[in-house]
């Protein structure tokens, strides 16, 4: 079984994905920000680094599900293949981030890699405003994320909520963290535990 934590930069996807592997047993992956070779490149210069930093992501991420599928192990991944291609992407095209020429080339990639993808047992969303978002990065303290701009995690929110209403793929899960604070409340982890169990009941 393989399960999906996907939302906005500061949503809380690593914390939910390292609280789900200890209640389940589940194995977590993580997304890669400390060996990620352009993430640092990228927040500098955008223009110059986004189609880079997203062909990592894309053959990363295509990786990482495929070796998992076939493992057979249960498994809680933070962060999607999709949300490049729907959200980051599209949006850095935009904004002028990324050239035509470089998103076309980036989307044909995409759409080759998604068709040989099962798409995740279960899709979790968090939901989340900018404010939350921006108190969450400067809680964490990244150095690379200190340059976002509130414009961008904007775009991004609209983007994500997009994408979300439209997502079709398979059972979806959507947390407002906003309201639910899982990271430091017992309770109210252990109600997200519980629509979990609810979703994922018909899944073994």
């Amino acid at each position: 079984m393989q399960i999906s934590v996907a939302g906005n930069i500061g949503a809380g996807k690593t914390t939910l994905t390292s609280l789900l592997s200890k209640h389940y047993g589940w194995e977590a992956h993580f997304e890669d920000t400390q060996d990620n070779p352009y993430l640092n490149d990228f927040y500098e210069d955008m223009q110059r680094w986004s189609f880079n930093l997203q062909i990592y992501f894309l053959q990363n991420r295509y990786n990482n599900v495929m070796r998992y599928r076939e493992s057979g192990k249960n498994v809680i991944m933070d962060r999607t293949i999709y949300e490049d291609a729907y959200i980051f992407a599209p949006n850095l095209h935009s904004m002028n981030l990324m050239s035509k020429r470089d998103f076309d080339n980036y989307i044909q990639l995409f759409d080759l890699t998604n068709s040989l993808v099962k798409a995740p047992d279960l899709l979790i969303y968090l939901r989340s405003s900018v404010p939350n978002l921006v108190d969450n990065i400067q809680k964490r303290g990244r150095e690379y994320e200190t340059s976002i701009r509130l414009d961008y995690l904007n775009r991004l929110n609209e983007r994500y909520e997009a994408w979300i209403s439209e997502y079709n793929e398979g059972k979806l899960l959507i947390i407002d963290v906003d309201n639910n604070h899982f990271p430091t409340d017992k309770e109210d982890l252990g109600e997200v535990i519980s629509k979990i169990d609810a979703q994922i009941n018909g899944l073994f």
